[in-house]
């Protein structure tokens, strides 16, 4: 990451206080110069690194002061008390102080204060808990960025895979009735934005993979591929985005084939996801394309049953801070390695 020059520090969320956010948060910190990670300011309650982490931290409420005494201790914009803190334990405090932590992060980074944002992972059962209405992260910081939930599109990319699901959160049963040909196309033209503005790649390579097995065997096994996709890699050929499809999802995934693009378009959650776990499951990133603000995640829940323990791996976290780096260089600079 030698080559990554950002301007600002990065923000960095800490989720749910109760969660790994603030170990894994801390342990990134600590692993700063190993990963050559940029400068960025853990956002939430202090007290919660204090609880699972015995290492130095410094109270900021200056973008500039995170630069200056990022090598000697980690900075934190500190909230407000989050209560009586106990380890994976969430309670309606953590929750509140986890929305805050968002909506303070999405601040600095509207206002270029911060290069980009990294939201920690939050508990929704306990955000409902306390009044917040919407489905996830994603589409609170796509309202607050003035963007349609619908136009934010998530990402998860990883050294060797980017994967994008065309429906995410559905039961498998309505996923042929949500995949339309107007969705393909929408997303698609997002991502292929997305690589060229974010990642610094000129003329992306993108596959569409087939819904049925054997990408329907020309309707034998399904006849979406035919009726909804073949008709959107069409309007999209017009438009000079380039995707190949629809593919046999058994095969594209391989290493000899999956090299070949920056990006996969898949039909449903597990469709791109399974793949993607089992070659990224500790240094995946959860990234949403289409908004104004560069935003990623790491790619895991808030892990309340080790929470405390000293067994969350940071992995993620890092790969994280180090993607929405590489993102806003590619932003500032823009060019970024392809790969």
């Amino acid at each position: 990451m030698s080559d990554v020059k950002i301007r600002q520090p990065i923000a960095v969320t800490m989720g749910d206080p109760a969660g790994v956010g603030p170990e894994v948060t801390a342990r990134a910190w600590a692993a700063r110069s190993a990963y050559d990670l940029p400068p960025f300011v853990a956002i939430g309650d202090i007290a919660a690194i204090a609880a699972v982490w015995e290492g130095p931290t410094a109270r900021v409420g200056d973008m500039s002061e995170v630069v200056r005494i990022f090598d000697a201790a980690l900075p934190v914009w500190h909230l407000e008390d989050s209560g009586s803190l106990t380890p994976g334990a969430p309670s309606a405090a953590g929750a509140t102080c986890a929305l805050h932590a968002l909506e303070t992060g999405i601040g600095l980074t509207r206002n270029q204060a911060s290069s980009a944002l990294v939201t920690g992972s939050v508990s929704k059962s306990a955000l409902h808990g306390i009044g917040y209405t919407h489905p996830g992260q994603t589409e609170f910081i796509a309202e607050r960025c003035g963007v349609t939930a619908t136009n934010a599109v998530m990402m998860l990319a990883g050294p060797t895979l980017r994967v994008v699901p065309l429906t995410v959160h559905i039961p498998l049963s309505e996923v042929p009735e949500r995949l339309t040909s107007e969705l393909i196309v929408a997303k698609a033209r997002i991502v292929a934005r997305g690589l060229k503005r974010d990642f610094g790649i000129a003329a992306p390579r993108i596959a569409l993979a087939g819904l049925n097995p054997h990408a329907g065997e020309s309707g034998q096994l399904g006849d979406e591929e035919e009726r909804i996709m073949m008709p959107a890699i069409a309007q999209l050929a017009e438009e000079d985005i380039v995707v190949d499809g629809p593919l046999a999802a058994d095969a594209l995934f391989a290493p000899g084939i999956r090299d070949h693009y920056d990006a996969i378009l898949c039909g449903y959650h597990d469709q791109a996801l399974a793949p993607f776990k089992a070659l990224h499951f500790h240094d995946g990133v959860n990234l949403t394309l289409g908004l104004p603000i560069i935003r990623t995640s790491p790619d895991h829940g808030t892990a309340f049953d080790i929470a405390g323990q000293g067994k969350a791996d940071p992995g993620p976290t890092i790969a994280a801070i180090a993607m929405a780096a590489q993102m806003a260089t590619a932003r500032e600079r823009g060019c970024a390695p392809s790969k």
